[in-house]
Formats: structure tokens, C-alpha cells, sequence
């Protein structure tokens, strides 16, 4: 084995730590760092770190620096119980002194059984700050499913860890006007056959301050653990009073030398010598609450997100933006990082307004300017979240383009455009379809596929901001259309000439063409032909292959990257209600 340096013994790395300056809080732990070897042999090594803790109110800090590890520290269990006829229930800490009264914010329940002790985050801490428990994370969804706590577990699935995050725990802490008094107990030590180069002086080293208690020892063992050189006295005493025969043996009586025998001997320990080099730290640590809590109290902060509000480049905070009247401009891939977050939402209200969010509630109207930004009623991004604005603020830009009609038409004339947005229509289209299909021919035209509702998700505009994007939408569309199209059921209603195949945009094209003149079914179909081929355009498609398929769908070139997307959706959309209407007056 490498040998271990005396440093790592005396653990000065820990003791710069300050969890007051750390972004997770252990509540509880019984955690190895390492452990490795057979204890008590050769090679063995252990880091070990174990915590307790207890929230205190905050002018009771002094009184509760009396208590040390042994007070605290894991070798505590949580539970109710009754003394002179008064329950104290689990979460509640008395101080043995009378002095004060604490609260555990994590309960550890003994499960009595041979199943792993459970863990519990104080059923107030987790509702106060509205948190879901997902696995072993505590996540927080009003504030985009951040992680606010979270547990680590053993090799046997026993809880071995559990943290929260410093910002969440101040804020509660400060709410309560509490503060969280921490004890750890840290451990480090080694088997080795050679401790010459470790320099205590005769094998022991101590250190003391006000809240670490360091102690280093170096131990001679025989391998396997005991204490090298010494012995172990054996004491063995058997009862001779007692008639194994009877039905009922009785041993009631009081041990008596004329009742028992005894003998007694030593035995020496065995096995070569070898060194246990420890080290051990003792820490007693408070984390002061937080200076202000925005979260459960709801006190307010100095902003730190700002917005450009005009063409010179000003900037306000979210706060100043309530009472502006103006509106602001953002990139369109905002909607990407809004939308496709856990809980994001995003719908249409007209072709170039709609509502969009990061998160479970209501969104924010937005509206699209001719040159593919987006605009937003300053006012409504100031009442967002702090959290949120700070992923707006990364896409805000100066004004350009002017403000979206549509969204003006709706915000200052109260009179909603008319328009439609394609979007809303696109699984509305294929259902209908399917629905038609079934009834009038027997057959579903749309395959069920898993992956649908998810590409539906991803079809919409902003997916389209840039050339690559285009295509890679193009192919989703592809693959919710044509790759969708059941063409085994519609070919038992037209099927193929013999050694012919056809895919499934040219058997839906058959298909109608069976009911319809082929060219009118043609001009129908065009665009999904024309997106089908678009799918391997970021292949190194041939450019009149390009231009072709372009052609086919009727998109404007010479448009931002974000309203080709549109026309795109809207060619798709149209050519599924040119279907769904071929199939509602079939006969």
C-alpha cells in the first residue's frame, strides 16, 4: 500500500472548511469518503464523516454551544415519547438543561426491522418550501425543478447522506428567525506495516480552539485488529443447581458459590505486527440564517437582472419594468429555452401572438415582428420570478423591427387579430384524419407511435431559427407525416401493381387518387413531398434537389429563419385538412 502522508491525518483541508460559505448543508450523515481493505489488515484505509444537527433559535446560540456530538451527533434517533404524562413529539429537541428547545429538520426513523433505517426532511421545511421528492431529489417546481435537496445512500441502499442547498435553508432558517447547529465527528485512519513516517511525538498529537477538537494516535495492532503485545482475560461461570430434566427448569435463584463452577484464563493475541494511524476531528458549527428570506417570507431583494428598454442601450430591473408602459425584444430562441424546460408551455392565440413559460402556471403573452423577434409587454416580464427573468435577460436585445401587430392589435386596440395559428392544428388534423379514415375506410391512416406526442411538442416555428434548424424541424415533420403513414393498411384498399413498391406518401396519393383526379390529390400532398425530401438536406442534398423541394412546400427564402418555419407548419397544416376533407366526403 502507497504510504498515506501525515497531513491527510490532521486534516487541515477540513478544517478550512466553512459550510457558512458552502452550496450544500449536510442535516445528517454517515458517510465513507473511502473505505477500502479489510479492517484491521494490511492496506485497510477509511475517511470517514458523520453529522448531526438541530435548529436553534437564534438568542439561544450561546446556551446551545454546550452541546457537542454526544448530544447531537448520530448516535440520536427521532421519535415521539412521554415523560410525566407530557408527549414530546419527534421533531421537537429539548436541551436536557432546560435551557432551550430546538427543532430537527431531518428525522431519522429506527425501522425495526432488517431493512435500512429511513430518513425524513421535516414534513415543514419540505411544504413550506414547496418542494416534490423525485428518487433521492427534493426539487423545487416553482422554481423550475431546481434540486433544493438531496440524499446519498450506502452500498445497501441504507441512507448515508442528506444535504440541502445552502440558499434555500438560510432563507427558511431566516423565516423562523433560526439558526442550525451543526456537530461532526471526522475520521481518517490506515493500517500499515510502517508508521516511521509519521512524526507525533510518542505516537500522539492533539490539537484544540473553540470549535475543533483534533486528536492524532498511532496504535501498534497484531494484524486482525488487537492491541499488539496484550492479553484477554476469559471469565466462564456455569450454574449447577439447575434440573435440565424438569419440564419447567427454574434459575430463579440468587448465583452462590455452592451453586455455580468458574474458571478463568488468559489468552494471548496473535498475528504480525502492524501500525493503525488515525486521525480524528471533532467540530461543533453554526450556519447563521440568511440576512433576508425572498422565498418563504417573501422579503424583497436588490434586483440583479436587468433589460435594454430603449435604442440607446438603457436598461431597467424587472421591478422598474411594471410601472414603464413599453415593451421589450428578445431573440426567438427565448421560446426554445423557455418551452422545452420541465413544465414549460407554449400555445397560440393567433397566427403571431401566443403565451409561453418555464413553468407549471400562467405564461406570458408574447407577440412575433416581422423580422422574427419577439415582443413583450415590459410589464409582465417585471412580474416574473427573479429566476425566470434571468433566462429572459440572456435573449434580450435593443429594439428592432418595431412591436408585433398582432400583439398590439390585442394589447392597445383590444381587438384580437383573426389570424390562426398552425401550430394549434397539427395534431388536431392528424386525429381527425385518423378518425375519418376509420370510419369511411376501416383503416387509420396515422401509425400510434410513441415518439408522436414528442415530436408534436417540437413542431412549432422556433425550433426554426437558423439554416440547420430549418432542416432538422423539416425532418421531425417528416417523421410525424410521411415516416407515420400506415402504408400497409391503406395498400389493402389500393395496393400496388405487381413488382411495384410505393412508400407511403405515394400510397396515400393512390389512395386518394382512387376517389379524386391524381393532379388535384397532388397539389394536396406537395409540401409533405416537398418536406420529405427536405429530411436529408443537412446531408449534402444536392442544391436543385433543394431548390426543388422548396418549390414544392411555396416557402419564401428571403424570410427570417423563424417565418419560414411558420409557412412550413402552415403548408403541412393545410395539406392534412386537404386530406381530412377528401376523407369526410368520401362516399
Amino acid at each position: 500500500m502507497k504510504l498515506v502522508n501525515q497531513a491527510w491525518f490532521e486534516m487541515n483541508d477540513i478544517i478550512r472548511k466553512d459550510f457558512n460559505r458552502s452550496v450544500w448543508i449536510p442535516l445528517r450523515a454517515v458517510f465513507y469518503n473511502e473505505k477500502e481493505g479489510k479492517p484491521g489488515y494490511d492496506g485497510y484505509k477509511e475517511d470517514f464523516f458523520g453529522t448531526g444537527s438541530v435548529a436553534i433559535p437564534v438568542d439561544k446560540i450561546e446556551a446551545a454551544k454546550k452541546l457537542g456530538w454526544m448530544d447531537v451527533g448520530i448516535s440520536h434517533e427521532h421519535s415521539g415519547w412521554v415523560e410525566d404524562g407530557e408527549y414530546t413529539p419527534a421533531e421537537l429537541y429539548k436541551d436536557c438543561r432546560g435551557e432551550f428547545e430546538g427543532t430537527h429538520l431531518l428525522l431519522a426513523q429506527r425501522t425495526d426491522d432488517d431493512s435500512p433505517n429511513v430518513w425524513h426532511l421535516n414534513q415543514d421545511l419540505v411544504i413550506t418550501l414547496g418542494l416534490i421528492r423525485e428518487g433521492n431529489s427534493w426539487l423545487c417546481p416553482k422554481d423550475g425543478y431546481t434540486e433544493v435537496a438531496r440524499l446519498k445512500t450506502s452500498d445497501n441502499e441504507a441512507p448515508a447522506m442528506i444535504e440541502v442547498k445552502s440558499q434555500y435553508l438560510k432563507d427558511y432558517l431566516c423565516a423562523r428567525k433560526l439558526a442550525l447547529y451543526m456537530t461532526h465527528y471526522f475520521s481518517r485512519n490506515v493500517v500499515c506495516d510502517d508508521a516511521s513516517h509519521i512524526s507525533w511525538q510518542n505516537g500522539r498529537s492533539k490539537e484544540n480552539n473553540e470549535q475543533d477538537s483534533w486528536e492524532g494516535i498511532i496504535m501498534e495492532i497484531h494484524e486482525g485488529g488487537h492491541s499488539f503485545g496484550k492479553k484477554m482475560a476469559v471469565f466462564h461461570v456455569s450454574r449447577t443447581d439447575v434440573d435440565e430434566s424438569d419440564d419447567v427448569p427454574d434459575i430463579s435463584g440468587i448465583p452462590t458459590d455452592e451453586n455455580t463452577n468458574g474458571e478463568s484464563w488468559e489468552k494471548e493475541f496473535e498475528g504480525r505486527k502492524l501500525y493503525r494511524i488515525s486521525g480524528e476531528l471533532w467540530r461543533n458549527e453554526i450556519l447563521m440564517p440568511g440576512a433576508s428570506s425572498p422565498k418563504v417570507r417573501g422579503d424583497e431583494t436588490d434586483p440583479t437582472v436587468f433589460f435594454i428598454v430603449d435604442a440607446e442601450g438603457n436598461k431597467s430591473c424587472g421591478r422598474d419594468l411594471i410601472d414603464s408602459g413599453k415593451w421589450l425584444w428578445f431573440k426567438p430562441d427565448l421560446i426554445m429555452a423557455l418551452y422545452h424546460r420541465r413544465g414549460g408551455h407554449l400555445s397560440f392565440y393567433t397566427e403571431q401572438t401566443g403565451t409561453v413559460s418555464c413553468s407549471y402556471g400562467s405564461g406570458t403573452h408574447f407577440g412575433i415582428n416581422e423580422l422574427g423577434l419577439l415582443n413583450v409587454y415590459a410589464k409582465d416580464v417585471g412580474l416574473l420570478p427573479e429566476w425566470q427573468q434571468q433566462i429572459w435577460a440572456g435573449y434580450n436585445i435593443s429594439p428592432e423591427g418595431g412591436v408585433s401587430s398582432e400583439l398590439l392589435a390585442s394589447q392597445v386596440r383590444a381587438e384580437p387579430a383573426s389570424t390562426m395559428a398552425p401550430e394549434e392544428f397539427l395534431s388536431k388534423g392528424i386525429e381527425e384524419a385518423n378518425k375519418l379514415s376509420l370510419a369511411k375506410l376501416g383503416i387509420r391512416l396515422f401509425r400510434d407511435h410513441e415518439v408522436v406526442p414528442e415530436l408534436i411538442k417540437k413542431a412549432h416555428r422556433f425550433r426554426s431559427i437558423d439554416e440547420s434548424s430549418f432542416y432538422a424541424l423539416a425532418k421531425d415533420l417528416a417523421r410525424l407525416i410521411a415516416d407515420s403513414l400506415d402504408a400497409q393498411a391503406m395498400q389493402t384498399i389500393v395496393a400496388p401493381p405487381k413488382k411495384q413498391k410505393w412508400g407511403s406518401l405515394k400510397s396515400l396519393e393512390n389512395l386518394l387518387a382512387a376517389k379524386y383526379e391524381l393532379d388535384f390529390i397532388r397539389k394536396i400532398t406537395a409540401p409533405l413531398v416537398g418536406i420529405y425530401e427536405l429530411r436529408h438536406a443537412d446531408a449534402h442534398l444536392p442544391s436543385s434537389k433543394i431548390e426543388e423541394a422548396f418549390n414544392l412546400i411555396e416557402i419564401d427564402r428571403d424570410l427570417p429563419f423563424v417565418h419560414q418555419g411558420l409557412q412550413m407548419l402552415h403548408q403541412v397544416v393545410s395539406s392534412i385538412y386537404g386530406i381530412v376533407e377528401g376523407l369526410r366526403r368520401w362516399e
